[in-house]
């Protein structure tokens, strides 16, 4: 008997998996906060004998080395990563046992980095799971643009054989049981589903349905940005992440928030976009709890800049201190808890409106003056987009402010939350600022007109 636990990482759209059998088990491509994964071993009742990378990862610091650490556990890395650490080299065909009848297999799958590596899992001899990090993906495969740009479209090509590959040696009934895809930005294309089988990639995903030209030209086309925090994971994963801190931050009064903001220093607002639009301190940035904090805060901050988090309870401030330390933001400047009232002493609170898609066709319909600002991603914006719109992707507002055109800006996402953060940045940049929080959907059922590419 076997399993395979899924540990989701939502936020960051990854998986991290607890494999084994009655008395032992292996982890692969774990979290940096790992005491969610010792609490999973010890749910099961089995010991971590054994860790295992598929690859050096580019989108969140590992906490593989300190969980190899703590269990004594084997750390497995593949051999052809350049690391600054001890570990077990892997190579392509090398087997750890996990337990009895239980072995992982290690499976070269080069593509979403030169060295990656799949590992499949093989109870009493016969392959039960494949553990295929960033290769093969549910209806897609990961992004091979992140290692070096003179690499990419070989990458590409080792993308499109390490699926085949897998494919070719794998049964159909094989779990497939990947790193990325849901909703990672290391997800070369939209993955759906949460689960997979060999066979159902057989029959849906493009790597495996087209020829290696035709798949090579549109993974290369469909490519997005990539976050820019991205550029500093690989290098701290191949150094050796240290040990995560999670104890509580500095807490900070209402004069130690001013003087952060006077020195340009970040300050973080976590409750809802309603609750923040309604009322702020002016300069803060609203970035939700609830939203993709880690992801979007990580891309926009200036790295290395001190950060202060602002929340309603305790309770949301260590939420945002584990996901912020999962991409490397170890240790927030400071912290308070409590309401804009507490955190702004004598001075007024900053303020503006939300609207919808109906809203913004009304303001249009009388004339109003306004900007329409669409803070969607590039593919995204390349389906469509409302007439007379400026774009500029949600990532990039912060450095662009002066090409926002003057006026009142209505900014828009897809569905609200991204709206709010670039409206944010905007008010604290002393622009008049409408927040459209709707689904981009409405926009045509209010009668905006919409521009598609083949009108372009």
């Amino acid at each position: 008997m076997f399993f395979a636990d899924i540990l989701e990482t939502a936020s960051l759209g990854n998986r991290s998996y607890l494999a084994g059998g009655a008395r032992a088990a292996v982890v692969v491509d774990p979290p940096r906060d790992i005491d969610r994964v010792i609490a999973a071993a010890a749910r099961r009742g089995v010991r971590i004998v054994a860790v295992a990378e598929t690859h050096v990862h580019n989108d969140y610091v590992t906490g593989g080395l300190e969980l190899a650490r703590l269990t004594g556990a084997r750390y497995l890395v593949p051999a052809g990563a350049s690391v600054a650490y001890t570990r077990v080299a892997v190579a392509d065909g090398d087997a750890e046992e996990i337990d009895e009848g239980l072995v992982l297999r290690a499976v070269a799958t080069p593509g979403h980095t030169p060295h990656h590596t799949s590992y499949v899992l093989e109870a009493d001899g016969r392959p039960v799971a494949a553990f295929t990090g960033g290769s093969l993906l549910i209806g897609s495969v990961g992004r091979p643009d992140l290692v070096e740009p003179r690499l990419t479209a070989r990458l590409a090509r080792a993308q499109h054989a390490s699926a085949h590959r897998l494919a070719a040696e794998l049964a159909d009934d094989v779990a497939v049981m990947p790193t990325h895809g849901f909703g990672s930005f290391c997800s070369a294309g939209r993955a759906d589903g949460d689960h997979s089988t060999i066979g159902a990639e057989k029959a849906s995903n493009p790597a495996l349905l087209k020829d290696v030209e035709t798949f090579v030209e549109e993974l290369l086309a469909g490519l997005d940005d990539v976050p820019a925090y991205y550029a500093h994971m690989g290098p701290a994963n191949a150094a050796g992440p240290a040990p995560v801190d999670l104890t509580v931050p500095e807490r900070a009064d209402a004069g130690e928030i001013s003087r952060r903001l006077a020195a340009g220093e970040w300050v973080v607002d976590l409750r809802s976009r309603l609750a923040f639009s309604e009322g702020h301190v002016a300069g803060s940035f609203n970035f939700e709890v609830e939203g993709r904090l880690a992801t979007y805060l990580a891309w926009m901050m200036p790295w290395g800049k001190p950060v202060t988090l602002l929340a309603e309870t305790a309770e949301d401030i260590t939420r945002a201190q584990r996901e912020l330390a999962r991409v490397g933001i170890d240790r927030p400047a400071a912290a308070a808890v409590g309401s804009p009232a507490d955190w702004t002493g004598d001075a007024p609170l900053a303020s503006f409106p939300r609207a919808t898609f109906a809203d913004l066709a009304a303001a249009r319909a009388r004339g109003v003056e306004l900007v329409v600002l669409d803070v969607r991603r590039d593919g995204e914006r390349a389906d469509g987009w409302i007439e007379g719109s400026v774009h500029i992707p949600i990532h990039q507002v912060h450095q662009r402010l002066d090409e926002v055109p003057a006026g009142t800006v209505w900014v828009h996402c897809a569905g609200g939350m991204r709206a709010a953060i670039a409206a944010s940045v905007l008010d604290a940049g002393g622009r008049d600022v409408v927040a459209v929080d709707d689904g981009y959907a409405a926009a045509a059922d209010a009668g905006l007109t919409l521009v598609t590419p083949a009108q372009h």
